[in-house]
């Protein structure tokens, strides 16, 4: 049992934990702004241009008593599926552009880094020594 808790504990002390918390904050908070974004904006929008359709009325009635209706609310549905795509796209994008940027990096030629002085010191002896042989 204490290999566990020592593997847990290194397992925490990488900092992939906190990376990883980091992210599930942003992107719960993401989602909140696209939710907000498709509820709020996107829907009323679309829902003006097809007809003036409110999306959060589109449901299906399937039983039920008239004071209580059992419906299936497919316009909530919908906003679902609306605030997926809208998310899944953004999150495509960010990874297209990061995956521009690593290319990107590894095109750049890397600088060659100039001989070391004992090199230089080597080959100007070298030089010295074939001109003097002639």
């Amino acid at each position: 049992m204490g290999g566990f808790w020592q593997e847990f504990k290194t397992f925490l002390d990488r900092g992939s934990v906190l990376d990883l918390a980091i992210g599930v904050v942003i992107g719960g908070a993401f989602g909140r702004v696209v939710s907000s974004f498709v509820v709020d904006l996107f829907t009323p929008v679309l829902g003006l241009l097809i007809g003036g359709v409110n999306f959060r009325d589109l449901a299906w009635r399937i039983g039920g008593t008239p004071e209580a209706p059992l419906t299936i609310n497919y316009g909530n549905f919908l906003q679902a599926v609306l605030d997926f795509v809208i998310i899944a796209f953004a999150i495509f994008l960010l990874v297209k552009a990061f995956n521009s940027m690593q290319r990107k990096k590894e095109e750049v030629p890397a600088i060659p880094s100039p001989p070391p002085p004992e090199v230089v010191l080597l080959t100007e002896i070298r030089d010295l020594l074939s001109r003097g042989s002639r």
